[in-house]
């Protein structure tokens, strides 16, 4: 199997030559000709259904399938290694079309594993799309699996404190019970969570496939029984990725493992330069020591990433004061872009989770991007020094 990095390129790529072109076409059509009303009735069953394009059938409508937002998917697929990828209009998309589909099998609770995003995190704990949570520990996930339990739920490196669990021994505890892993922090450069035996990868696509900061889309890489059943949900509730942003994500797997890698290089002398600080009480990244006891990265993860966490001594006050206060980095949610950015998780990202699992209000998370580090360090030298000596910088 080729690398990492020439499969980034050339993934998704395999029908250009016959095509006559060398960058994926972007086709926006939103109704396609139908050859015969027999052939184009026989299509519209197949996609809504959630079956792949016919062969010499038609698309029919963008809903159902677009070959642009296709090969994007396809190229996911190959580089975490399953079978097939949906791509959807979001994040929350995605993890939504995950649940509808287990509950639509009769199986409407999920076991999750804190800490997650903060929508995750959400729609789990209201029952918003009807299904009921259980919330455990990562050892304790086969003790709270019942017969209705459809899926189990968890993130590593978890947001925003970048904890990480074994999913090789979460997998086991899974037993028949699918396995959802998002993958958002690790990607597929760092991390294959297929090999440990998940069974849907979830990516918040916005940020480090696209990474860039302008496209909003969210995928989830699986079996091919798994992806009929996604389809099926997404051609009926209308949450397929638009092609022209499936378009940028495609073009954003290219330069993946190049930015990955180097936002890593990034973030892990940005963590060192933070432990060293008076003003900060604790440094959360997977790349610590004390982060890692149970060795996942070099295991299970082939890097420890760009984000990371900080707890400032001071409190919320210093914490709200050091994010208002950064100019280099910017003050915004989101992650996995080119730039760095910097933002407050318990008033933002984690504010609709319950009081007693949200993040400490002393926390920042900063997704480090591809500047050059001495410029970040002296940006948040300067906004560090304004926080606790109650100057504005």
């Amino acid at each position: 199997m080729a690398s990492t990095d020439t499969r980034a390129v050339h993934a998704g790529r395999a029908d250009l030559r016959a095509l006559g072109v060398h960058v994926p076409p972007i086709d926006l059509s939103t109704t396609n000709p139908l050859p015969g009303v027999g052939t184009g009735g026989d299509s519209y069953e197949a996609l809504a259904c959630g079956g792949l394009l016919p062969e010499g059938g038609s698309a029919v409508y963008q809903r159902l399938w677009n070959p642009t937002t296709a090969r994007f998917e396809e190229a996911l697929a190959e580089l975490e290694g399953c079978e097939q990828a949906v791509a959807f209009s979001s994040g929350m998309a995605a993890l939504t079309a995950c649940l509808l589909a287990a509950r639509a099998e009769g199986h409407g609770h999920v076991v999750a594993v804190r800490p997650l995003y903060g929508g995750t995190d959400h729609i789990l704990a209201t029952g918003l799309l009807g299904t009921e949570v259980t919330w455990a520990k990562a050892d304790e996930v086969a003790a709270a699996l019942r017969p209705d339990t459809g899926l189990v739920v968890v993130e590593t490196p978890a947001n925003p404190t970048l904890e990480l669990v074994d999913l090789e021994a979460l997998a086991a505890q899974c037993g028949e019970v699918p396995l959802l892993v998002d993958n958002t922090f690790a990607t597929p450069v760092l991390q294959r969570p297929v090999l440990q035996g998940a069974t849907l990868i979830l990516h918040s696509a916005t940020k480090y496939l696209g990474g860039h900061g302008d496209v909003l889309a969210g995928a989830v890489a699986t079996s091919a029984e798994w992806a009929e059943r996604l389809r099926r949900v997404r051609a009926v509730t209308g949450g397929i990725l638009h092609p022209l942003a499936a378009y940028l994500l495609h073009r954003g797997l290219q330069t993946l493992p190049l930015r990955v890698r180097h936002q890593a290089v990034g973030a892990a002398k940005l963590a060192a330069w933070l432990g060293g600080r008076p003003e900060i009480e604790r440094v959360y990244y997977p790349g610590l020591p004390d982060c890692d006891p149970a060795g996942l990265v070099g295991r299970q993860m082939r890097g420890a990433g760009s984000v990371l966490a900080f707890s400032l001594r001071g409190g919320y006050d210093a914490a709200a004061r050091v994010a208002e206060d950064c100019r280099l980095i910017t003050h915004a949610v989101s992650l996995g872009g080119v730039d760095t950015l910097i933002q407050h998780p318990a008033s933002l990202t984690h504010r609709p989770v319950a009081a007693d699992a949200r993040p400490h209000p002393s926390l920042l998370r900063v997704s480090v991007g591809l500047e050059d580090v001495e410029d970040l360090f002296e940006d948040l030298d300067l906004a560090l020094a304004a926080a606790h000596s109650g100057a504005r910088c």
